[in-house]
C-alpha cells in the first residue's frame, strides 16, 4: 500500500476509539449532562475487557464486561449530577480520577500480558479495486463497521424520531419537556448510562483491536481529546465521524513521518494531536463568539423540578 492508503487505514484504526468516545459524549450532553469522565470510563472499559478476555477468550463477553463496568461508573455520575445535583464538572473529574486509579489497581496482574485476540473482519472483496479506499474498507473489523453504523443510527435517532426529539428537549429546555409529560430525570439517567457505555466501548476497542495488551494509562489522553471532539463535532454524530478520523490521522502521522526519514524529534510529533486540539478550540471559540454553536441550551445545568400544588 502507498503512503496515503497506509495513513487512511491507520487513521481509521486510531480514530475508531475516539469515535466511540465522542458519540458517547454527544449522547450525554444532548441530554444536558456534561461527562468529563471519558478518560476514566475508557480505562475501566479497557481493563474490564482485558481481564474478561484472558479468563473467557470471548470477544462478546469482553465487550459486555466493558459495558457493565463503564455503565456502573456512568450510573454513579448520573446519580451525583441528576439526583444530588452536584457540579457536573467536578463529578466528571472524580469519575476520571476514580476510573484511572481503579483500572491501574485491577490491571496490575495482567499488565503487559498479550491478548491472542482476533476480532472478526468483514471481507468485501468487491470494493477492493476502488483506488485508495478500496483496500482500506475491504477488510475492516466488525467493531469499526459497528462504529460507522452507530453514527448513522444516532443521526437518525436524534433527528428523525420522536425519542430523539425528547432527547433534544431535555437537553435544551428540561422544564418545558417536563410539562409536556417527558420523564426528564429517568431519561437523563438512561442517556448518561448509555453514553458512558459507549465510551467504555472505546476502551474495549483499544484492547481488542488497536493495542491488544493492557498497559496502565494506555488511553494517553484520548478521553480528553474525545471531550474536545464533542465540541468540534457540534454535537452532531456525522461530524463526529470526520473529526475522529482526522485526529486519528494526526495521532499516527508522527510515526509515519518518522518512517520516511524525518529528523523532527519524536516528542514534538507526539504532541501534534494535543497542540491542534488547543488551537482548534481557540479558533472555534473566536469564530463562533457571536454565533449559535449548536450546544444544548441546558447542558451543565441541574434540573430542579418545581413543586406542583
Amino acid at each position: 500500500m502507498d503512503f496515503m492508503t497506509q495513513l487512511l487505514a491507520a487513521a481509521i484504526s486510531s480514530g475508531t476509539p475516539l469515535l466511540f468516545a465522542t458519540l458517547g459524549g454527544i449522547m450525554c450532553e444532548r441530554a444536558g449532562i456534561i461527562n468529563l469522565g471519558a478518560e476514566g470510563l475508557m480505562l475501566i472499559g479497557a481493563v474490564a475487557t482485558c481481564i474478561t478476555y484472558l479468563h473467557t477468550e470471548s470477544v462478546l463477553l469482553s465487550i459486555l464486561a466493558a459495558f457493565a463496568a463503564s455503565g456502573l461508573l456512568g450510573l454513579i455520575h448520573a446519580f451525583l449530577s441528576i439526583t444530588l445535583r452536584s457540579n457536573q464538572v467536578v463529578s466528571g473529574l472524580g469519575i476520571t480520577l476514580f476510573g484511572t486509579g481503579l483500572s491501574a489497581y485491577l490491571g496490575k496482574s495482567v499488565s503487559g500480558t498479550p491478548l491472542p485476540v482476533s476480532v472478526p473482519k468483514l471481507n468485501l472483496a468487491w470494493i477492493e479495486p476502488i483506488p485508495i479506499i478500496g483496500k482500506v474498507f475491504a477488510h475492516l473489523d466488525l467493531l469499526t463497521w459497528f462504529s460507522i453504523l452507530l453514527v448513522i443510527l444516532m443521526h437518525l435517532f436524534i433527528n428523525k424520531t420522536s425519542w430523539g426529539l425528547h432527547l433534544r428537549a431535555i437537553g435544551d429546555s428540561p422544564g418545558t419537556a417536563d410539562v409536556m409529560g417527558i420523564r426528564v430525570f429517568l431519561s437523563r439517567y438512561i442517556y448518561v448510562v448509555v453514553g458512558s457505555m459507549m465510551i467504555g466501548l472505546a476502551g474495549a476497542d483499544l484492547i481488542l483491536v488497536y493495542s491488544p495488551s493492557w498497559i496502565e494509562g494506555m488511553t494517553a489522553g484520548r478521553g480528553w481529546i474525545a471531550v474536545a471532539l464533542v465540541i468540534f463535532a457540534k454535537w452532531n454524530p456525522i461530524r463526529a465521524l470526520a473529526v475522529a478520523y482526522f485526529f486519528g490521522a494526526l495521532d499516527t502521522l508522527g510515526f509515519r513521518i518518522q518512517l520516511i526519514g524525518s529528523h523532527i524529534p519524536s516528542y514534538f510529533l507526539k504532541m501534534l494531536p494535543y497542540i491542534l486540539t488547543i488551537l482548534v478550540l481557540m479558533y472555534m471559540g473566536w469564530r463562533n463568539r457571536n454565533k449559535l454553536t449548536g450546544k444544548p441550551e441546558a447542558v451543565g445545568e441541574p434540573y430542579i423540578r418545581e413543586q406542583r400544588f
